[in-house]
């Protein structure tokens, strides 16, 4: 199995299943995220398809999901 390298072109990623959270908007401000064979999970920039995909693994996602959910990062979106 293949790791797949930080950075690379989200288009060279074989087999990726690209999803995007229902919450996104039609504007297309949003991430995609794709599960990779070697259980990392990659995030793109959905308006630059063919950019660089950021590649994690699953226990930096769960981290990352959980302090979302946690609101760790809520300063960041500009709420009142």
């Amino acid at each position: 199995m293949e790791t797949v390298p930080n950075g690379i072109s989200a288009t060279r990623i074989e087999h990726a299943n690209w999803r995007k959270s229902r919450r996104s908007n039609p504007s297309g401000n949003c991430v995609e995220l794709a599960v990779l064979a070697d259980g990392g999970v990659a995030v793109r920039n959905s308006r630059h398809v063919t950019g660089p995909a950021l590649v994690y693994t699953r226990e930096e996602m769960a981290a990352f999901v959980q302090g979302a959910k946690d609101g760790d990062f809520d300063d960041l979106i500009g709420r009142d």
